[in-house]
């Protein structure tokens, strides 16, 4: 659940220092020895930060306590190096409140360049640089999300009809979504899933309830987050809309390893919590307080987890024992056990399917004969019945399109019943208004019941979908 942004934060600064000097960079990180003062600087900063922004204060005075007495005592006196002090601080933050979510970094900003006829000078020079480098981060940083697919490293269909997601961290992009629903509408006809997880060290919480919501039910709460600031719970509940199909029965995997870390091991508390998914592999990281990056001054930073997941089933979370799965194995045998557990799973599920599916055809064929005996003596009734059986059918999927044209010329052809075709036909188009075939069929339909007029129109429309038609050519030329 933590933020991702830190992952890409020094690729712009080390493109800004291969462009000069060696002499240049040696400078540079001579600039950056630090002193007492500026360790000084930092702790004070920290602690202050800390008592005024982490997710809970009592540890926070005494973790700012711990590090004022550190520096106190000489812990940091002989750190020089910016990337050891902030190391050093990590440890010694995370001795005392055991948050693996804060973490101390080390921002030194690119030595600035010879003068050259494009670089500005003058008093707007270092407003003017500091501008360049902060775009040349942002683009860097897209660009690197771009090359990362936004987290989705491999999606794949294997062999037993088992689709696989190996999801490396949960980005909150729009183009995030946009490859979640393409990886989902891939897989959508699989009959097993394994989610990846032995690799995600978290992300966006937006992103995990987007992920989970193809899973479950619409209207399910997955997760709360309490904010200190602004005093508030935060619910997560799962959307009422997804974008293709959910797959809420179909059988699922997460593997799970110790470096599955924050909304990796959201994503797989919320399943184990609802037995949704089977978790395979090892007990996870322990990190279940989010939070975002602070600046402590011009070179350091802090993760400070300013809030913490309450489950909505457990009233608690996995913040330092982790997420225990239920077939414990490393994690490197994990896949190897959930595909051999999927395979089985996958033929339960699909014989299942397949019995159910004649279980509901049979259905449709039951309400259809009763319907038939309605058309002559309550037509509207007919009508209203019919479509409410098709579009059950529909969304149990056990009809589509061609199935419900195949079912009108079943009534027009064999059971020369062409009031019930013209309702199924005329249930096609509007189901699926942009295909030509649907209307060129409730356009024979009615050309068989001898209603020109209503015959042409359906024609041309099928027409103007698809103007290589030939028999809608064929009818309007007559």
């Amino acid at each position: 659940m933590h933020s991702v942004k830190h992952h890409f934060l020094n690729v712009s600064a080390l493109i800004l220092l291969s462009l000069f000097s060696t002499a240049s960079f040696s400078q540079a990180i001579a600039m950056y020895q630090l002193d007492k003062e500026a360790r000084s600087e930092v702790v004070n900063i920290m602690a202050k930060k800390l008592n005024q922004q982490y997710v809970f204060p009592k540890l926070a005075k005494k973790t700012g306590e711990f590090i004022n007495q550190q520096l106190a005592v000489g812990a940091y006196a002989n750190i020089l190096d910016g990337n050891e002090f902030a190391d050093k601080l990590t440890k010694d933050l995370q001795s005392i409140n055991h948050d693996k979510h804060m973490k101390v970094w080390f921002n030194p900003p690119p030595p600035p360049p010879p003068p050259s006829e494009n670089m500005p000078s003058g008093s707007n020079a270092d407003a003017e640089l500091s501008h360049r480098h902060d775009k040349l981060q942002q683009i860097t940083r897209d660009r690197h999300a771009q090359e990362d697919n936004y987290g989705f490293y491999k999606v794949e269909r294997l062999e037993g009809n088992i689709g696989y997601i190996d999801l490396r961290y949960f980005s909150g992009s729009k183009q995030a979504k946009s490859t979640a629903i393409s990886a989902m509408q891939f897989l959508q006809n699989t009959d097993a899933l394994i989610l990846d997880m032995r690799n995600n060290t978290g992300g966006s919480p937006d992103m995990v309830r987007f992920i989970c919501s193809y899973f479950f039910v619409a209207n399910t709460h997955l997760n709360s987050l309490y904010w200190r600031e602004p005093d508030v719970t935060e619910e997560y509940w799962t959307l009422d809309n997804v974008v293709g199909k959910r797959r809420v029965d179909v059988p699922l995997y997460v593997l799970t390893s110790s470096k599955t870390f924050s909304g990796a091991e959201e994503l797989s508390y919320n399943f184990k919590t609802q037995q949704r998914a089977t978790l395979v592999g090892e007990v996870t990281g322990g990190g279940a307080n989010p939070g975002g990056e602070v600046n402590l001054n011009q070179l350091f930073s802090m993760f400070m987890p300013m809030g913490t997941a309450i489950n909505p089933i457990t009233k608690t979370n996995w913040e330092g024992v982790g997420v225990s799965p239920d077939i414990k194995i490393s994690a490197d045998k994990s896949f190897d056990k959930a595909y051999q557990l999927a395979k089985i799973s996958a033929d339960q599920f699909r014989l299942k399917d397949l019995e159910d599916k004649v279980v509901l055809h049979e259905k449709l064929a039951a309400h259809l004969t009763q319907i038939k005996s309605l058309v002559n003596t309550d037509k509207s009734a007919a009508i209203a019945k019919t479509e409410h059986s098709l579009q059950q059918a529909m969304l149990n999927e056990v009809i589509d399109e061609e199935r419900i044209n195949m079912l009108g010329y079943e009534y027009l052809v064999n059971e020369k019943n062409i009031d019930m075709a013209i309702i199924i036909f005329s249930f096609n188009t509007q189901a699926f208004p942009g295909s030509f075939n649907a209307f060129d069929s409730l356009g024979e339909a009615y050309l068989a019941q001898g209603d020109n007029k209503l015959a042409r129109q359906n024609y041309k429309k099928s027409l103007q979908l698809n103007p290589n038609n030939a028999r809608a050519k064929k009818m309007l030329a007559q």
